[in-house]
């Protein structure tokens, strides 16, 4: 599944957010670091929501 992000820079590097998943954000020293930690950000909060389900 794919899911849309937004990314912006900020004084520290950059912070990134998934607008579909409420509360799923992360953050990076660069545009890559920031896309590269939401991915794994983005698996977590999904397998939270599978697992607060069960």
């Amino acid at each position: 599944m794919n899911y849309k992000v937004q990314l912006t820079k900020t004084d520290e590097g950059y912070s990134v957010w998934c607008p579909g998943l409420p509360g799923c954000w992360s953050q990076g020293e660069t545009e890559e670091q920031a896309l590269e930690n939401i991915k794994d950000a983005i698996k977590v909060y999904i397998n939270a929501k599978i697992q607060i389900r069960r």
